[in-house]
């Protein structure tokens, strides 16, 4: 027979369950930023590439002036992708760690509460203010808990509203700030 109650080891054994869960979540996201780093180094050294191609045809100093003004817009537009790549990767890892946190934090409270209710049927005679108190002591912590939890996710809520507004925003300004295509007429003598 063990001498360790079967709930400790179930405790356990979830615990290295919610544990291994959140190295996978972890893992996964940095799999997906050297995936995106990789695709935005292959990407970068093909454009290099082109782009120096394309300024070993230029035929004078105006078309050189137009395609360097050309470069600046393109690379900002790329900036702002690859933010928002890395934000979207990061904020996945963190919503399903934050998800993977409160499971966990849900069945401690419960395990809690059952063992408290065990207790109070233990307990001996007028044990009963004792028995009240870590309930009541129960309650106020799930409530604290839970809005803490919601505050939390209002937070989190209002910060990615923000943060989508805010590159929206900067998407908008960086459209309406393109350069008009310049007329490329050559005169002819």
């Amino acid at each position: 027979m063990s001498a360790v109650p079967p709930q400790i080891l179930a405790n356990q054994k979830a615990s290295l369950d919610t544990l291994l869960a959140i190295q996978t979540a972890a893992f996964s996201g940095f799999e997906k930023l050297v995936d995106l780093n990789l695709r935005v180094a292959k990407a970068s050294f093909d454009e290099s590439a082109q782009k120096a191609q394309e300024m070993m045809s230029l035929e004078d100093t105006q078309q050189a002036f137009a395609y360097a003004s050309s470069l600046a817009q393109p690379s900002a537009d790329k900036l702002m992708a690859y933010s928002k790549h890395v934000y979207d990767i990061v904020s996945g890892v963190q919503t399903e760690i934050a998800k993977l946190a409160e499971t966990q934090m849900a069945e401690g409270q419960k395990h809690f509460a059952d063992a408290v209710e065990q207790f109070s049927k233990m307990a001996p005679a007028g044990s009963e203010s004792a028995v009240a108190l870590m309930k009541s002591s129960l309650a106020t912590a799930t409530s604290a808990y839970d809005s803490f939890s919601k505050a939390a996710k209002q937070a989190a809520e209002v910060t990615e509203s923000n943060i989508n507004a805010a590159a929206n925003a900067t998407f908008e300004v960086a459209e309406a700030a393109k350069p008009a295509p310049a007329n490329r007429t050559r005169r002819t003598a």
